[in-house]
């Protein structure tokens, strides 16, 4: 029974292990920007950093629990593992260790609804919504993502929207304002590399604002179980360089939209 002991330590060390390599490697790591070289260790987003911040936070307290409670474990199991002749001893316990376990607890999770608080606030407080025209109308439908621009008046719901399926696109360093909604049940708009996360809710139109500070290609999942088909839910978010490169992309959109409604009038 006491060899168990060495089975607990190892499983603790294995663990430990894990945690210190995954910050060296993208792909067991919160995910990074599309250039690893650059960003594999930090979200390439304002706001993604704070979250990452906060994500080590809570590793290093439960880390340290995990690694207390492992020797523990395994001092506990060799110390009083079965022996031929022991007699097991029953007892109530201790309140005094009762209640310092579940105080410490209690307050650890009390500092970090507090710490977090600032940084929830700048992602979900309507009050901090910033001033801009929403980029795209984004709504989540079993099963793709439906992303209407707004067209030359930028105004949405006229004539000349654009839409695109799966695609969205914005401009480096500029604030991205997006207006969320789903068309027929929950839906949840997750960017993972940008750390932003938001459910779709039929009946309402809810606001999203990210930045990301790295151009490319990056992931546009649905985060929620919305049906038979939700794992084919996925898009692709298109960070262009500069605002120039972002208003040819929505012109090159028009074109195409506008060739194939030519083509379905004229029946071709």
């Amino acid at each position: 029974m006491r060899y168990w002991s060495i089975f607990f330590g190892l499983v603790g060390l294995a663990c430990v292990a894990c945690f210190a390599y995954a910050p060296f490697d993208p792909e067991w790591w919160l995910p990074g920007g599309p250039d690893s070289r650059v960003s594999h260790l930090h979200s390439p987003s304002t706001v993604g950093r704070e979250i990452d911040a906060l994500f080590v936070i809570i590793l290093w307290i439960t880390g340290v629990v995990f690694v207390g409670t492992q020797v523990v474990l395994a001092w506990a199991v060799w110390k009083f593992g079965d022996a031929p002749g022991r007699v097991a001893i029953y007892f109530h316990g201790s309140q005094r260790l009762e209640l310092i376990w579940t105080m410490i607890p209690a307050i650890v999770l009390v500092f970090i609804t507090l710490y977090q608080f600032e940084t929830w606030s700048k992602i979900k407080f309507k009050s901090n919504e910033p001033s801009i025209a929403p980029v795209a109308e984004v709504t989540g439908r079993q099963f793709q993502w439906l992303i209407r621009y707004p067209g030359p008046d930028g105004k949405f719901r006229t004539s000349d929207d654009l839409y695109t399926i799966n695609d969205l696109h914005l401009v480096k360093n500029d604030k991205t304002l997006i207006h969320l909604m789903a068309k027929d049940v929950l839906h949840s708009f997750f960017l993972p590399q940008l750390r932003i996360k938001q459910d779709a809710v039929p009946g309402l139109k809810i606001s999203v604002w990210f930045d990301a500070d790295q151009a490319g290609k990056y992931e546009l999942v649905c985060a929620e179980l919305c049906g038979w088909g939700h794992g084919r839910m996925r898009g692709v978010v298109t960070v262009h360089e500069t605002k120039a490169e972002f208003d040819d992309w929505l012109k090159t959109v028009a074109r195409e939209q506008n060739r194939d409604q030519v083509t379905v009038v004229e029946g071709r």
